[in-house]
């Protein structure tokens, strides 16, 4: 049986229908990252022992006629910024390389008691500051469609695990992109739910009021049953909005046959590249066929100063999160001969190049008269933003727009043009900005094998209607195959 082919959904009834066993399924995926994994270094940190602990737990449930959960015995994998009792937590810095938790994130834990089993953490972008998880200390993640190109960031450990077959259900956490953007990159299904939504708790924060968890699978129908197991109020995350949740795997059926959606128009269409420009073009038909109204939307507030608010909003909460990082409490320590030296080099050791720079340049933000000038401006269009996001959302149900101005960028783009990469936070950072949800949607491939995409966002705890949108472009556009590896990355030559 190939388990590895299978959706999260089939694979958990058929754990409850005793058509196999948790610890069969867990075997199989266990056994292809072993084989596969060496050659795009998605998966940092396996579990096995207690995986295997949790699917046999699973298997005693259906044996003795227990409710095993709706994910019994689905194998998953996070993203290694969420805590995790007795698996190593890294963020993959130097800073926390010998760091073990000893409790699981709630969305860990909620995964846990659905049935789910977890087999260990997925590479990131240290931290989770960037775009092509290539600052890793356990060394880059390769794009399982392309081993030439990056799978995005800083989830892209996770989505390449899905888009590989490893997993049918991985976790990441989303700043401004972060699930949406590798994703989009790896050719599967990514999602930031409505700020609110999920508990962070667990979570090691890259800015507070901008980061969510966010699931990663091969299809919405999984999608949707994820959510449903995350989402809801936690008494450790007072963000975590407590109101009732509906059923997101039955509304993401529900059909948008009615809806009106609006196509974002107003940005430089010419600078991206042209197979993503005809994927919203496709979306937009696979809409209209399924009985929804199309209009046109501009964001002029967004589109001009988006990044620009974004970086300020998040670098200031970034150097304020993660001073506790100074050797001494937490995190790499190294001796100096006062205690000064000793800060300094403990985070000059624990922290690579790029969050060195994001957290220096935050700390400036911060400081007084840059302050006043820069960060509180920021919060203030970061309103607006919300805003004009709120009164577009009063005569629209969804919004259509791209993810990514750009294909999957090809390896070491990072040091060779960095403005750039900061550039295409441009459409993904602005529902975080303003608290919606945001899925992003494979659409196709090029004729070279390359993953097309586009974004679909909806108003604040929209969540379950953002589904149904993506459940019917999915039901016209087709749910994205696993990668091929075994052939080169399964890029066509």
């Amino acid at each position: 049986m190939e388990f590895h082919k299978l959706s999260a959904l089939e694979i958990a009834e058929g754990v409850k229908k005793g058509s196999w066993t948790a610890s069969e399924v867990l075997s199989a995926h266990l056994d292809r990252i072993k084989k596969f994994d060496g050659q795009i270094n998605s998966v940092v940190t396996l579990s096995e022992e207690s995986a295997y602990s949790d699917a046999r737990e699973t298997d005693n449930a259906v044996s003795e006629g227990r409710d095993p959960g709706p994910l019994a015995g689905v194998p998953f994998l996070v993203k290694d910024n969420f805590c995790t009792d007795g698996i190593r937590t890294t963020c993959c810095s130097k800073m926390l390389s010998d760091w073990i938790p000893d409790y699981d994130a709630t969305a860990v834990k909620r995964m846990k008691d659905a049935g789910a089993v977890l087999m260990g953490k997925t590479n990131m972008d240290e931290f989770a500051m960037g775009s092509t998880t290539e600052s890793s200390i356990f060394g880059p993640t390769l794009n399982p469609r392309d081993f030439n190109r990056v799978p995005g960031g800083s989830s892209g450990g996770s989505a390449a695990a899905v888009a590989a077959g490893f997993c049918p259900i991985a976790l990441g956490s989303d700043t401004g992109g972060s699930v949406r953007q590798p994703s989009a990159f790896c050719g599967v299904q990514g999602m930031k739910p409505s700020y609110g939504q999920i508990s962070r708790y667990g979570i090691v924060a890259y800015a507070s009021s901008l980061d969510q968890v966010g699931p990663i699978t091969r299809n919405i129908a999984d999608m949707a049953a994820v959510l449903g197991v995350l989402a809801g109020p936690d008494p450790n995350d007072t963000t975590c909005d407590a109101y009732e949740r509906p059923s997101f795997s039955e509304t993401a059926s529900a059909g948008i046959k009615g809806k009106k959606i609006a196509v974002l128009t107003g940005y430089d269409a010419e600078s991206m590249d042209s197979p993503l420009i005809e994927a919203i073009e496709k979306a937009v038909e696979y809409c209209r066929s399924a009985g929804a109204e199309i209009v046109e939307a501009k964001l002029p507030i967004t589109m001009k100063h988006a990044v620009a608010c974004y970086y300020m909003v998040a670098l200031g909460d970034a150097s304020s999160k993660l001073a506790c990082f100074d050797g001494m409490r937490y995190g790499h320590h190294s001796d100096g001969r006062s205690l000064v030296e000793m800060y300094k080099r403990s985070r000059n050791q624990g922290f690579g190049k790029e969050v060195r720079k994001r957290i220096l340049i935050g700390t400036c933000i911060l400081t007084r008269g840059y302050y006043e000038n820069y960060y509180v401006p920021a919060t203030k269009v970061r309103q607006m933003i919300a805003d004009e996001y709120a009164e577009l959302f009063k005569g629209v149900d969804s919004l259509i727009c791209p993810i990514s101005p750009a294909l999957p960028y090809k390896k070491g783009l990072v040091e060779e043009d960095p403005v750039r990469m900061y550039l295409g936070d441009a459409f993904s950072s602005i529902a975080n900005l303003a608290g919606l949800p945001s899925i992003s949607l494979n659409i196709g491939f090029t004729e070279e094998g390359l993953p097309t995409n586009v974004q679909l966002m909806g108003p604040r705890f929209g969540d379950a209607g953002l589904l149904a949108l993506a459940h019917a472009i999915e039901n016209k556009a087709g749910s994205p195959p696993i990668a091929d590896i075994e052939k080169k990355g399964g890029c066509r030559e």
